[in-house]
């Protein structure tokens, strides 16, 4: 990255850090046991009746990669071309790994990754950090850690069977992000997953850690879990930070967290 690259992404990421360590906190006493903390949803525009389809816009972007592809697909994010199924957050669970009192903090996670399209027709999409920290600070989330991705796929209603494609240069291809798309919706409808159910298994995903501090112009890549919940992708920091290919996911947590 150039320096004003760096900075830009530096600057986003000192946000999303002092962000997550310092999590809104709400109380849950006046919420009854059916209640979904997490009702507020992505403040995005309605999604316009002409806006592209995911297999439309997959060829729009059939030609591009690394920042004109980010720019792009946050272009059309950020105008409201995203997923029904993906507007509203759903809880996930974390117990405090600490001697005494036990203590629970509800996260709100999106359902999905980050897609374009509608809910009949999607295509999730990788970013680099820096786009995917701009769309994060635009709607109010954040990046997951470990952990959270951990309890994702430990709470899921639905766990895919992670799908690698061969490896070589065209992995960082639109046409292999399609390609990955088009399995991932198959093994949707083999289990029947419904649109709103919380998935996990079909990305790895791009997390925040504090190694991002100390290693600035890299991106964090972690998960992509197996059905038994070993993970394929160990913490890897190998890669800039503009770096994204098929199996990148952007899975967003709101700004907002419930401590007990």
């Amino acid at each position: 990255l150039d320096a004003e690259s760096r900075m830009t992404v530096l600057e986003r990421l000192r946000g999303r850090l002092v962000g997550l360590a310092l999590l809104s906190v709400a109380s849950l006493a006046a919420a009854t046991p059916t209640t979904n903390p997490c009702s507020a949803g992505l403040a995005l525009p309605p999604r316009a009746a002409m806006a592209s389809g995911g297999l439309e816009f997959a060829r729009r972007i059939a030609a591009s990669s690394g920042l004109e592809r980010d720019r792009a697909i946050v272009r059309e994010i950020l105008a409201g071309n995203v997923p029904g199924h993906l507007r509203q957050a759903l809880p996930v669970v974390l117990e405090a790994k600490r001697p005494g009192p036990s203590s629970r903090v509800t996260v709100c996670v999106l359902p999905d990754y980050l897609a374009v399209g509608s809910d009949a027709d999607f295509l999730l999409v990788p970013l680099g950090l820096g786009a995917a920290l701009e769309v994060a600070g635009a709607l109010g989330f954040t990046l997951p850690t470990r952990r959270i991705v951990d309890a994702i796929h430990d709470q899921a209603s639905v766990r895919l069977d992670p799908l690698p494609l061969p490896a070589g240069d065209e992995m960082r291809s639109t046409a292999y992000v399609q390609r990955h798309n088009a399995m991932v919706l198959v093994q949707r409808a083999r289990v029947h997953a419904p649109a709103a159910a919380l998935v996990a298994g079909q990305k790895k995903d791009l997390v925040l850690t504090r190694l991002l501090w100390s290693h600035p112009g890299r991106v964090a890549i972690y998960g992509w879990h197996r059905l038994d919940g070993s993970a394929i992708q160990p913490l890897s920091i190998v890669h800039g930070a503009r770096y994204a290919h098929y199996s990148h996911g952007v899975r967003l947590v709101s700004d907002v967290a419930f401590v007990d």
